[in-house]
């Protein structure tokens, strides 16, 4: 029961991080006024605004005009709460449950945003960072993943550091952008979370999974090189990997 109650504890706040997803990007407040269409602006009733059933029973439509309802809202409220089921299996009660939680809801919402609109909003990357620094300072936590308040600080400064770099000396070479600074900002939130031994990990399973991903539209060429890309998603994922594997990673290390 505890496991199916936070299944569905994560879903619910699987819908929030769907309002989060489509009003932050437009300016809007994400707390004020009631879940609406993006179609007709209907307001959405109760009912039809339950996690996953409202979607299978209204067949993915509106029920006023009957527009499609797009996908992302029912596979967002999956993440989030087999996330939420995933880090409460592997954690238990404990602060470090709370607070990867925490972690995995701004995550999915960078990762839609990102991925729809190619921006990482300042009102998610700076709460993380704050967050992540102040919880080094509590020994008690999880030191396999969390660092203490040092590692921490260079984390955060290595993370965004890194990725300026990567960005200042392509727009020299090239005269172009080819990052955005919400990269280095959500790399900076990498290292104030786990130190800066995630940052070289973080960077290169990012850059393999987003090179295998993009490489058949080159072939294609429905892409070229110098397409925009997302990088936040695979920031992400890489951040993802490298806490599910952080004992091995350590040991190989050390």
């Amino acid at each position: 029961m505890f496991y199916f109650a936070t299944f569905i504890f994560g879903s619910i706040w699987g819908s929030f991080c769907n309002v989060c997803i489509y009003r932050l990007p437009n300016n809007e407040s994400v707390i004020k006024g009631r879940s609406f269409c993006p179609s007709c602006k209907n307001q959405i009733k109760w009912y039809d605004n339950i996690p996953f059933l409202s979607f299978i029973f209204l067949r993915g439509k509106c029920r006023n005009c009957s527009n499609k309802i797009s996908f992302q809202y029912f596979l967002v409220e999956l993440l989030s709460g087999i996330s939420f089921l995933a880090i409460f299996f592997l954690y238990g009660i404990s602060i470090t449950t709370l607070l990867l939680i925490i972690l995995s809801i701004f995550f999915i919402i960078i990762f839609f945003i990102d991925l729809k609109h190619y921006i990482i909003p300042n009102e998610l990357t700076f709460p993380l960072m704050v967050i992540g620094f102040i919880k080094s300072f509590d020994p008690n936590l999880n030191q396999t993943i969390f660092p203490n308040y040092i590692n921490s600080l260079l984390g955060g400064i290595f993370g965004y550091s890194i990725i300026w770099l990567i960005i200042f000396f392509y727009k020299k070479v090239r005269n172009k952008e080819g990052m955005g600074l919400g990269d280095a900002k959500l790399m900076a939130v990498v290292g104030f979370w786990f130190g800066w031994i995630s940052i070289p990990f973080t960077i290169f399973i990012s850059s393999v999974v987003a090179l295998v991903l993009v490489i058949p539209s080159l072939l294609k060429k429905t892409k070229d090189m110098s397409a925009q890309i997302p990088f936040g998603p695979y920031i992400i994922i890489g951040c993802i990997l490298y806490v599910s594997f952080a004992n091995q990673i350590k040991y190989l290390l050390f």
